[in-house]
């Protein structure tokens, strides 16, 4: 956008401004190694899969690491994507924006260019997992394909985590500063996320509002929660095999019993996940679309916002 006169700026309408700065964006991307994003994500999530692969959409506890840690990904690269993006070049914003060029223009290249870059990284999360063997179901509950779904349900999360960064690199005035705070954003998402914390009153309240919560969610209905076993008791139980209670070993017997049965251990684990189900897992499509429905306002709320805070940058005086 700089190469366009402030004359001409205040000729042209919102969506020309918008191909303008779409232009820039792009070419950074392949000039100035902003694509470099992209192969970042793949060595993260190939150091999850190396530790989730193995049990998740398996068990209902390995499914709930793999949905929080796959969530958490998401989140980390959302943040990252767009943390610097506006503050790192705030003062030809604030000069274009004197010319004439519309800060509704340049938020929606923005989240065009950061939609691009979220679906690149998503899909390369996929494949990565696939490499990895990570276990899919066989059908989605939106669409015939479960790999679809999950592509979605990640795809929402980075982008709505990458449209809170946006937010956060509107109000910044330096790089500096972004990269300071988004730790402190990492941590209420993980923190808030409501899976290992119990959280009550306040606390659960404020776990409605962030991504992590609904991108679990999400993850785990996807991986039909409630129909897959759970391998926690039975470790627990075998762990305690060699207690001894008035000379004897019950925990030895009921072991012995279990695993003396063709199918026993999976049968146990199995009825162990029956008697724990989750509502905010089930394995519904409008359980999935009211999460899709959750992160899409989200990411629009915060671009909004992002509109409304640059719309006064003329007068910051920073």
């Amino acid at each position: 956008m700089n190469n366009v006169s402030g004359k001409n700026l205040k000729r042209i309408g919102r969506v020309r401004q918008t191909g303008i700065c779409l232009g820039k964006l792009f070419r950074m991307f392949v000039f100035q190694s902003d694509w470099k994003v992209i192969p970042m994500a793949a060595v993260i999530t190939e150091i999850v899969a190396f530790v989730v692969a193995g049990s998740m959409n398996k068990t209902m506890e390995g499914t709930v690491k793999g949905a929080f840690a796959l969530s958490c990904i998401c989140i980390w690269n959302g943040f990252f994507n767009s943390i610097q993006v506006v503050c790192r070049e705030r003062a030809i914003v604030k000069r274009e924006h004197r010319s004439g060029f519309h800060m509704s223009a340049y938020i929606a290249a923005h989240m065009i260019y950061q939609a691009f870059l979220c679906a690149c990284q998503c899909i390369i999360i996929i494949q990565v997992l696939n490499f990895s063997k990570v276990k899919f179901p066989e059908s989605g509950l939106i669409f015939s394909s479960n790999r679809v779904d999950i592509f979605l349900t990640l795809f929402l999360v980075t982008f709505a985590a990458d449209m809170i960064a946006l937010f956060v690199s509107c109000l910044v005035k330096n790089p500096t500063t972004a990269m300071t705070i988004v730790p402190f954003m990492l941590i209420i998402q993980l923190v808030f996320a409501g899976t290992f914390f119990n959280l009550k009153g306040a606390a659960a309240q404020l776990s409605e509002f962030t991504i992590s919560k609904w991108g679990i969610r999400a993850v785990c209905s996807e991986a039909n929660y409630n129909e897959l076993p759970m391998s926690s008791v039975w470790t627990t139980i075998k762990k305690m095999r060699n207690v001894e209670y008035e000379g004897s070993k019950p925990v030895q017997f009921v072991v012995d019993q279990v695993e003396a049965e063709d199918d026993g251990v999976e049968q146990f684990t199995q009825k162990c996940g029956e008697q724990n189900p989750s509502t905010e897992y089930l394995s519904t499509s409008e359980n999935v679309a009211d999460c899709w429905g959750t992160l899409i306002g989200i990411a629009l709320l915060f671009a909004g916002l992002s509109v409304i805070s640059l719309e006064f940058i003329d007068k910051d005086k920073r």
